[in-house]
């Protein structure tokens, strides 16, 4: 009769290694799925990026060579981006499907555009592109070159500034020297 149970756990820890090595290579096959989905979602996100980078080329065709405000491509990283210019860029929403144009400020990221429709997003890029333009001429026309200034500030300032300094040092240090004698009497 002590044969029969030894073999029943013989049987069942047969079983288990089993099962669990069955078990880890199905979790494997769905990690490597889920990879390969994250990997076709990643792909299919850069498409679309180059989709509507293709679609601005004409845009960017008639910027001149001398306006050097734009720095135009593709970063493929975590979170694929359409790169504008240094602070603004184009990426996809959370669907997949979204383009979002965005641009980053001082005072945190805000949402210029955002549309499932690329056509959208390119008007938002050109009219984005063409405040840049104007906010660059009007800082190229707006700074003057600054004029030499040659303003001799009077040395009798400095030396009554450190006069009086010395005085009141010295005073506080007697003032102090004086207290520290009354509290030993």
């Amino acid at each position: 009769m002590s044969d029969a149970p030894t073999s029943a756990s013989n049987a069942e820890g047969e079983k288990r290694p089993l099962r669990l090595r069955d078990a880890l290579r199905r979790a494997r096959i769905e990690a490597a799925d889920r990879t390969g989905v994250v990997v076709d979602l990643r792909d299919a996100e850069v498409a679309r990026l180059e989709i509507l980078n293709d679609a601005l080329d004409p845009l960017f065709a008639q910027v001149p060579d001398t306006v050097d405000l734009f720095d135009r491509g593709i970063s493929q990283g975590d979170t694929p981006r359409l790169w504008i210019d240094v602070v603004a860029h184009i990426l996809m929403g959370r669907d997949k499907r979204i383009y979002r144009f965005v641009q980053d400020t001082r005072f945190g990221r805000i949402v210029i555009a955002e549309s499932h429709d690329f056509p959208r997003i390119v008007d938002a890029v050109t009219d984005y592109v063409a405040r840049r333009m104007i906010e660059r001429e009007h800082a190229l026309v707006a700074t003057p070159e600054p004029a030499p200034i040659g303003v001799e500030k009077p040395r009798r300032g400095r030396f009554w500034t450190f006069a009086l300094g010395f005085i009141f040092g010295a005073l506080a240090l007697f003032a102090l020297a004086l207290l520290a004698s009354l509290r030993d009497l």
